[in-house]
């Protein structure tokens, strides 16, 4: 779930049990795809600023091609335990405690900043669309993970073929020609929600998610490259909609799962290695167990920040060199502030919640803590 345990702040909050048995090494894949997440929309809102150049850049679809899809196959890995267990009422009721309530709470932030300086100047119609931007647009993927979350447990009533339903259902929302809002990345990112899912059942073999036949493993980076080679911007659910009306946008939808699947594959491999090489080191740990378990915090400031860039009028002085050293300096902002709400709110009782998406630590923990 992108709440405590895949989206949002758990970690030093959760039970002694729960610590002993995470997965640090989904941790750290998640770290490091929030941390795409900045360089994504670095490279969008500063880097090309003013331009459409980023569809066509190589760095920008080589993040694109599998950080948000691999983002959401976690998701479903690690939720799929609250999706077969909680009852469907309290499931969709923690879900959206969890991820629309801090949601929310971020929005009104941005909305009551730019209420007091760039909305007295706007049409009332302005205003309201501009706001359905920040409710709707600047948080897709928590939207997407809720409505995928919510979906998957409808599909999963039955108890004999859940996992059936399921992979039924990911192929007939993905090509169901809906494109109202921000439905055409639901349907391009509930997919890869309902392949986590179905891996860490015992049917998906838990933990196949790491591939050891090397065969496997070269053919789904060809299948990568070739893939990134023939990304253009008709291939991202942005812009094709997930919609096929002729052989040419069939092309291209295919291209983007195909392409996306095989990537994210590869990514999740190479990811994984890399942990178990650097786990214990500073930089690892600090990926995992901070950026990792507070992915939901970081997405949240992060588009917070990306919103607020309107105030930000960029003019001839901004040349490459600038704009690099500008990009720089606000992702590590971006990452400093997450990290000092973290660690302020998270003593902070409801603040906790409705802030990082995540319930206070016990004061039992931190008491033996403290003993210890």
């Amino acid at each position: 779930m992108l709440d405590q345990t895949t989206f949002g702040a758990m970690g030093r909050g959760s039970r002694p049990a729960e610590i002993k048995d995470r997965d640090l090494s989904l941790d750290f894949a998640k770290g490091i795809l929030i941390t795409l997440v900045i360089i994504g929309h670095l490279l969008q809102y500063i880097i090309y600023r003013g331009t459409e150049d980023f569809w066509e850049s190589s760095y920008y679809n080589l993040i694109y091609i599998f950080h948000m899809p691999l983002f959401m196959a976690i998701s479903g890995y690690v939720s799929s335990a609250a999706v077969f267990r909680k009852p469907f009422t309290q499931g969709v009721r923690d879900r959206a405690v969890q991820l629309l309530l801090p949601m929310f709470v971020w929005c009104a932030f941005i909305f009551a900043i730019k209420s007091a300086t760039i909305y007295p100047t706007k049409s009332q119609t302005g205003v309201l669309l501009d706001l359905s931007k920040e409710v709707i647009g600047t948080y897709w993927f928590i939207w997407a993970a809720f409505i995928s979350f919510v979906l998957v447990r409808v599909f999963a009533t039955s108890k004999w073929l859940p996992m059936w339903i399921i992979s039924a259902s990911a192929i007939g929302i993905a090509f169901a020609p809906i494109t109202l809002s921000i439905t055409p990345l639901v349907r391009y990112t509930y997919p890869f929600y309902c392949l986590g899912v179905l891996f860490a059942q015992p049917i998906g073999r838990k933990k196949s998610i790491i591939w050891t036949n090397k065969s496997t493993f070269v053919l789904l980076s060809v299948i990568s490259f070739i893939s990134l080679l023939c990304w253009d911007k008709q291939t991202y659910a942005f812009n094709n909609h997930v919609l096929i009306d002729d052989e040419e946008s069939a092309k291209q939808v295919l291209l983007m799962f195909a392409g996306s699947a095989a990537a994210s594959a590869v990514a999740m491999q190479f990811i994984v290695q890399c942990w178990r090489a650097a786990s214990s080191t500073r930089i690892a740990q600090f990926v995992a167990m901070e950026l990792g378990q507070s992915t939901l915090l970081v997405y949240l400031v992060q588009g917070a920040a990306f919103r607020l860039m309107d105030f930000i009028q960029f003019g001839e002085a901004w040349n490459l060199t600038t704009r690099i050293a500008f990009a720089s300096v606000l992702g590590v902002t971006v990452v400093a502030a997450a990290m000092a709400i973290r660690k302020i709110a998270r003593d902070l009782g409801y603040m906790s919640q409705i802030l990082l998406g995540a319930p206070p630590r016990p004061r039992l923990l931190k008491s033996q803590s403290a003993i210890n």
